[in-house]
């Protein structure tokens, strides 16, 4: 799922499992690449699906999205 969101506009062509599935791949990217470089962990799994609904709901990039700490802008 993840190798057919180009740009965040292509999420809202999905519905709510491919987003589920979409969540997860996120989630094992992320994983796997703290696993190999280092990094927050657990606040970017936790902002998954918070980032994915802000996307799917706002004109990004057109609306900006600012995070209150930079370690959880990996997602």
């Amino acid at each position: 799922m993840i190798e057919k969101i180009n740009e965040p506009k292509d999420l809202k062509n999905l519905g709510i499992k491919e987003l589920e599935v979409l969540a997860q791949e996120i989630r094992e990217e992320i994983i796997d690449v703290v696993s190999r470089t280092g990094g927050h962990l657990s606040s970017n799994l936790g902002a998954v699906e918070l980032t994915l609904a802000l996307h799917y709901v706002l004109d990004a990039p057109q609306d900006k999205i600012i995070w209150d700490v930079g370690h959880q802008s990996y997602t």
